[in-house]
């Protein structure tokens, strides 16, 4: 059963999302809050698998809830909710430790297989929707400069393995593309996040557009 807790300041918002989730029989909506403060507070309590997070609210805001909950022992993957497909505000969650992000629009059917990726540990993050971020991102050439520069301890093999998940692509695809197994790739990756200091593969992913290797 993957355990969610939903955070939106419009409980209307809260309750669309718990009645789509709820129709999942593998998905169960544990908790709920309205603003960052109690968002932190409904992680701590109910350990979730995943949190729905919106980053616009009064108060504690997403932004200050994730930087809290990225801090704690039993740390659930954040999905951010945003209105907009790219724009500052998500960037800045991405590198904050975000697993991925979803527009409020999603369609219910697919909100639901994209909480269970989550859940499997892997991005939330459409093609189109990164391209837009990395292209915010890449308008600022001294983060593109810092991107490449942070790359420099990187084997031939783990630039591979990086571009391969710039790319979006799971370890099975991964593994076919550079011709390894799934478990050797797992090993890849697991040293990239250390080498790299990004807390997920998102963030690796991220860096990996940043600094040119897929576009």
């Amino acid at each position: 059963m993957i355990r969610v807790v939903v955070v939106d300041d419009e409980p209307m918002v809260c309750a669309h999302l718990r009645t789509i989730l709820g129709a999942a029989s593998d998905i169960r909506v544990v908790g709920q809050a309205f603003d960052g403060a109690e968002a932190v507070e409904a992680v701590i309590r109910h350990r979730p698998d995943v949190v729905l997070l919106d980053l616009r609210m009064p108060g504690v805001d997403g932004l200050a809830a994730l930087g809290r909950i990225a801090g704690l022992v039993h740390r659930p993957a954040v999905v951010v909710l945003t209105t907009f497909d790219a724009d500052e505000y998500v960037l800045r969650a991405l590198r904050a430790g975000a697993a991925g992000f979803l527009v409020k629009s999603t369609r219910p059917e697919d909100l639901i297989g994209l909480v269970r990726v989550a859940a499997d540990g892997h991005t939330v993050l459409s093609a189109e929707a990164t391209r837009g971020l990395v292209a915010a991102a890449g308008r600022e050439e001294a983060g593109r400069s810092r991107a490449r520069q942070s790359l420099g301890g990187l084997t031939q093999r783990e630039v591979e393995v990086l571009t391969c998940l710039g790319e979006g692509l799971p370890n099975a695809g991964i593994g076919v593309r550079i011709g390894v197994t799934e478990a050797t790739v797992k090993g890849h990756v697991s040293r990239l996040l250390v080498k790299l200091d990004c807390a997920n593969r998102t963030q690796a992913g991220l860096l990996a557009r940043e600094a040119g290797l897929a576009g």
